[in-house]
Protein backbone atom coordinates (compact mmCIF):
# COMPACT_ATOMS: atom_id res chain seq x y z
CA UNK A 1 0.00 0.00 0.00
CA UNK A 2 1.24 3.46 -1.01
CA UNK A 3 -0.99 6.18 -0.34
CA UNK A 4 -0.49 9.09 -2.09
CA UNK A 5 -2.17 12.16 0.69
CA UNK A 6 -3.39 12.25 3.34
CA UNK A 7 -6.31 14.21 4.69
CA UNK A 8 -8.29 15.06 8.17
CA UNK A 9 -11.83 14.95 8.15
CA UNK A 10 -13.23 16.52 11.51
CA UNK A 11 -16.71 17.95 12.48
CA UNK A 12 -17.47 21.75 13.79
CA UNK A 13 -20.65 23.39 14.98
CA UNK A 14 -20.64 26.18 12.53
CA UNK A 15 -19.09 25.80 9.51
CA UNK A 16 -19.13 29.59 8.50
CA UNK A 17 -17.67 30.42 12.35
CA UNK A 18 -15.07 27.55 11.20
CA UNK A 19 -14.17 29.85 7.50
CA UNK A 20 -14.25 32.73 9.72
CA UNK A 21 -11.51 31.67 12.55
CA UNK A 22 -9.27 29.99 9.77
CA UNK A 23 -8.97 32.61 7.69
CA UNK A 24 -8.34 35.18 10.17
CA UNK A 25 -5.11 32.94 10.93
CA UNK A 26 -4.05 33.06 7.38
CA UNK A 27 -4.97 29.41 6.18
CA UNK A 28 -5.32 28.93 2.21
CA UNK A 29 -8.90 27.70 1.24
CA UNK A 30 -8.91 24.38 -0.30
CA UNK A 31 -12.56 25.52 -2.14
CA UNK A 32 -14.58 28.01 -1.87
CA UNK A 33 -16.38 29.31 1.52
CA UNK A 34 -19.96 29.12 0.07
CA UNK A 35 -21.03 25.94 1.56
CA UNK A 36 -22.80 25.31 4.79
CA UNK A 37 -21.42 21.70 4.98
CA UNK A 38 -17.50 22.01 4.80
CA UNK A 39 -14.83 24.36 5.37
CA UNK A 40 -11.86 23.31 3.61
CA UNK A 41 -8.15 23.98 4.19
CA UNK A 42 -4.72 23.35 3.05
CA UNK A 43 -1.99 23.76 5.55
CA UNK A 44 1.86 23.70 4.95
CA UNK A 45 4.45 23.26 2.41
CA UNK A 46 3.12 19.77 1.21
CA UNK A 47 -0.91 21.30 1.44
CA UNK A 48 -1.93 18.93 3.73
CA UNK A 49 -5.43 19.55 4.05
CA UNK A 50 -7.83 19.63 6.73
CA UNK A 51 -11.55 19.44 5.68
CA UNK A 52 -14.36 20.88 8.64
CA UNK A 53 -17.47 18.88 8.13
CA UNK A 54 -20.73 20.06 9.68
CA UNK A 55 -21.21 18.00 12.50
CA UNK A 56 -24.52 15.95 11.53
CA UNK A 57 -23.14 15.41 7.76
CA UNK A 58 -19.92 14.42 9.07
CA UNK A 59 -21.86 12.09 11.50
CA UNK A 60 -24.20 10.79 9.01
CA UNK A 61 -20.80 8.98 7.03
CA UNK A 62 -19.57 7.68 10.10
CA UNK A 63 -19.55 4.09 11.82
CA UNK A 64 -20.22 5.36 15.25
CA UNK A 65 -20.58 8.69 17.40
CA UNK A 66 -18.28 12.24 16.84
CA UNK A 67 -15.60 12.84 19.57
CA UNK A 68 -16.63 15.02 22.73
CA UNK A 69 -13.84 17.44 22.73
CA UNK A 70 -14.78 18.80 26.54
CA UNK A 71 -13.82 15.85 27.76
CA UNK A 72 -10.57 14.68 25.84
CA UNK A 73 -8.61 15.13 22.84
CA UNK A 74 -9.32 14.08 19.28
CA UNK A 75 -6.19 14.64 17.62
CA UNK A 76 -3.19 17.51 18.18
CA UNK A 77 -2.29 18.70 15.25
CA UNK A 78 1.15 21.07 15.57
CA UNK A 79 2.38 23.56 12.96
CA UNK A 80 5.91 24.74 13.03
CA UNK A 81 7.37 28.53 13.41
CA UNK A 82 10.29 30.32 11.73
CA UNK A 83 11.12 31.64 14.98
CA UNK A 84 10.02 32.57 18.95
CA UNK A 85 8.58 35.51 18.17
CA UNK A 86 6.56 33.90 14.91
CA UNK A 87 4.91 31.62 18.01
CA UNK A 88 4.23 34.95 19.79
CA UNK A 89 2.44 36.36 17.32
CA UNK A 90 0.55 33.08 16.91
CA UNK A 91 -0.66 33.52 20.55
CA UNK A 92 -2.17 37.31 19.47
CA UNK A 93 -3.81 36.13 16.24
CA UNK A 94 -5.45 33.77 17.88
CA UNK A 95 -6.59 35.67 20.77
CA UNK A 96 -8.08 37.99 18.17
CA UNK A 97 -9.63 34.95 15.84
CA UNK A 98 -11.93 34.03 18.62
CA UNK A 99 -10.04 30.74 19.56
CA UNK A 100 -8.64 29.64 22.97
CA UNK A 101 -5.15 29.73 24.72
CA UNK A 102 -4.59 26.62 26.43
CA UNK A 103 -0.79 26.80 26.89
CA UNK A 104 1.18 30.76 26.55
CA UNK A 105 4.88 30.15 26.74
CA UNK A 106 4.81 33.91 27.59
CA UNK A 107 2.55 33.52 30.89
CA UNK A 108 3.29 29.89 31.80
CA UNK A 109 6.35 29.18 34.18
CA UNK A 110 8.51 27.33 31.37
CA UNK A 111 8.48 30.70 29.49
CA UNK A 112 11.69 29.46 28.63
CA UNK A 113 12.59 26.50 25.78
CA UNK A 114 12.12 23.17 27.24
CA UNK A 115 14.41 20.19 27.38
CA UNK A 116 14.34 19.75 24.18
CA UNK A 117 14.95 23.43 22.41
CA UNK A 118 11.20 23.74 21.95
CA UNK A 119 9.01 27.10 22.30
CA UNK A 120 5.33 26.37 22.63
CA UNK A 121 1.89 27.76 22.13
CA UNK A 122 -1.20 25.77 22.27
CA UNK A 123 -4.49 26.09 21.47
CA UNK A 124 -8.07 25.54 20.34
CA UNK A 125 -10.42 26.27 17.70
CA UNK A 126 -14.24 27.50 18.44
CA UNK A 127 -15.01 23.91 18.62
CA UNK A 128 -12.23 22.43 20.41
CA UNK A 129 -9.84 21.32 17.84
CA UNK A 130 -6.62 21.68 19.07
CA UNK A 131 -3.34 22.88 17.76
CA UNK A 132 0.59 23.60 19.03
CA UNK A 133 2.82 26.20 17.42
CA UNK A 134 6.47 25.41 17.90
CA UNK A 135 9.89 26.43 16.99
CA UNK A 136 12.39 24.64 17.63
CA UNK A 137 15.50 26.70 18.71
CA UNK A 138 17.72 23.70 18.85
CA UNK A 139 17.24 23.37 15.06
CA UNK A 140 17.88 27.22 13.95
Amino acid sequence: MNPKKIWANLAVSNVERTWEFYLKLGFKPNCPPSTKELASFVVGDDDFVIHFFESEHLKSNLEGELADLSKGNEIVFTLSAQSKDEVDKWVEEVQKAGGTVLYDPKKDKKAYYDENGYYVFVFADPDGHKFNVFFNAGKG
